[in-house]
């Protein structure tokens, strides 16, 4: 069986004197989505950030398609293809979209950057139609369709969406999940960290619930959408 595309095993890091993350082992397998679900706090964001090198690991290895990288620089793992697109959007707000779009290709892609955006412009078409305006003037659902068209001008691999739903109406948040849906049919791994419980396990192959630092379950989405005592207890459902 091929190595999986990311494994994280006993992954031990934190802040200070104050350790977030507790024994973590992780795996996503090529092309596939996989869910990290869990409460604020639970420690999510760290894991994103750690991954993709922006917060160095205490212990445990982190390899991404065969090579370890817990040690290296992430500007190094963004062009080995682990796209992590963060929490909160992170746009450049006072540059046009097309300009965000093509800063999304600098580590990586460059050569592609024309081709890259015209089919992030068949994904997101408002994108496409708001090309020439300032990013900050678009609606936040507009915004994130930004934030992940930028890292798909990466040509990922693997793309990291650390609470892609956050803040967004009923109506987009479908549209976003539908969004997910059809970038992986390209091929593209997904790791889906959210809080967006069911519709998260609609869309994933496999799930995580992360609590206090530690995955306390996994399993198939299934097995975990459908065990009443996990519902009762980590999801509140």
């Amino acid at each position: 069986m091929a190595e999986p595309l990311l494994t994280v095993s006993d992954l031990h890091t934190g802040y200070g004197a104050t350790e977030i993350l507790r024994g973590v082992d992780l795996v996503v397998h090529a092309g596939e989505i996989v869910a990290v679900l869990g409460s604020n706090g639970a420690g999510k964001s760290t894991l994103n950030r750690t991954i993709s090198g922006v917060t160095r690991p205490w212990a445990g290895a982190i390899r991404f398609a065969g090579i370890a990288i817990d040690k290296v620089r992430p500007a190094e793992i963004v062009a080995r293809g682990l796209i992590h697109v963060p929490e909160g959007r992170r746009i450049f707000p006072n540059m046009s979209v097309r300009e965000n779009l093509d800063l999304g290709a600098y580590r990586r892609g460059g050569n592609r950057k024309r081709d890259n955006r015209s089919k992030v412009f068949s994904i997101f078409p408002r994108l496409a139609e708001r090309q020439r305006q300032s990013a900050g003037t678009l609606s936040g659902g507009e915004q994130q369709m930004l934030a992940i068209g930028r890292g798909l001008m990466a040509e990922p691999r693997l793309l990291i969406l650390d609470e892609p739903s956050l803040g967004l109406s009923p109506l987009l948040v479908e549209e976003l999940f539908e969004l997910i849906k059809r970038i992986n049919a390209e091929g593209i791994a997904l790791l889906l960290v959210e809080q967006n419980v069911v519709q998260s396990l609609e869309v994933a192959r496999r799930a995580y619930i992360l609590d206090n630092g530690k995955f306390v379950l996994q399993g198939s989405a299934q097995e975990i959408r459908d065990n009443p005592e996990l519902k009762r207890a980590y999801l509140g459902m």
